[in-house]
């Protein structure tokens, strides 16, 4: 057991770390004033289509330790008001963390009428019947959440991440000139994060009525002192963090960066240290992107929903809200997806 709360700790840093950069990022290219005035204009705004790249590499030292290679990379299609966005991503995850080894390869095609999932090499087609329920589903969270904006393709929780203040988190930034990103020509800046302002910022957006239902879903955010001493903990876990931020002309962030050093206090029972290398790049944003269906035979999501030991029932229940406390149990998910690539 002292072996899986060890992962469990370092997958949460993980999870922290990357949250950490992507709202983090900051920059600028002459003198501080240049730079604060480029985080100034720092946005993630009126972003509707585009391909993502993000690359997350963790060493963890010490007992239990090991490393971990995560990529994720695709391309994303706004379809309107009301409409779920087209995707077409893949995942992989390669590493040794505690002694296990960790190979995981998979994807997600979504369209507007149908969905195909890819685990280990294999195309698995999402049932009319599956594909309904989720579809409700996170239509009923965006409702939730307030629904889109006037234009459409754009959720009321997107645009609460689209209004972060990147200046409340970013320490002694300065700016270091152009850098090309995807044939975007941008300004980099770098800086210090201030965790606990980051910290603060993320809250504010969870449990705002914006995003509240998605958040929700997943699990609820703990009680006021307990999620005030979880913060206290990242704090003082979080020994040293650098950001670069990559801005185009339009204020789109194109690129951020995180290096982090990590002291897990946990008493000795588990890495002692965990340096995080976050590199996010967002190309080819509001292009039109082809997304289509997957070339081949498929097979049925039943088969999958048998290979990983999944109640396909139980799944869409938690989907609906209908599950115990209406939340998705990701936490065992991810467990019967563990055991099944061993």
């Amino acid at each position: 057991m002292r072996r899986v709360r060890t992962r469990h700790s370092i997958a949460t840093i993980a999870a922290l770390a990357a949250l950490t950069t992507a709202l983090s990022a900051c920059g600028g290219g002459g003198s501080n004033g240049n730079a604060e005035e480029v985080i100034d204009n720092a946005t993630l705004q009126g972003v509707e289509s585009g391909k993502l790249d993000l690359a997350v590499k963790l060493n963890a030292k010490g007992e239990d330790g090991g490393n971990l290679n995560l990529n994720l990379s695709g391309a994303f299609q706004g379809e309107g008001q009301g409409e779920l966005p087209q995707l077409d991503g893949s995942a992989t995850a390669k590493g040794k963390i505690g002694g296990d080894k960790i190979d995981f390869d998979g994807g997600l095609v979504l369209l507007p009428n149908s969905a195909y999932v890819n685990y280990e090499g294999i195309e698995y087609e999402v049932d009319p019947t599956t594909f309904s329920f989720v579809e409700s589903a996170l239509e009923q969270a965006q409702r939730e959440g307030g629904g889109e904006d006037e234009d459409g393709g754009t959720t009321a929780c997107q645009e609460e991440f689209g209004d972060l203040e990147f200046r409340s988190f970013i320490d002694n930034a300065e700016t270091e000139g152009s850098a090309d990103v995807g044939g975007e020509s941008t300004t980099k800046v770098s800086g210090e994060l201030d965790v606990p302002a980051l910290l603060d910022q993320a809250t504010e957006i969870a449990e705002s009525p914006a995003c509240s239902a998605q958040v929700s879903a997943a699990g609820e955010l703990p009680p006021g002192d307990e999620l005030d001493e979880s913060k206290g903990e990242v704090e003082k876990a979080v020994k040293r963090a650098s950001v670069e931020l990559y801005v185009g002309e339009d204020g789109i962030v194109r690129r951020f960066v995180i290096q982090a050093q990590i002291e897990p206090q946990n008493g000795g029972d588990g890495p002692s240290r965990v340096d995080v290398n976050l590199d996010l790049r967002l190309t080819e944003v509001n292009e039109e992107q082809q997304i289509s269906a997957p070339g081949g035979k498929t097979k049925p999501l039943s088969d999958l929903f048998i290979k990983l030991n999944v109640n396909p029932i139980e799944l869409l229940e938690q989907l609906q809200g209908e599950g115990e406390a209406g939340q998705l149990d990701f936490e065992g998910l991810l467990e019967d997806l563990g055991e099944a690539t061993r």
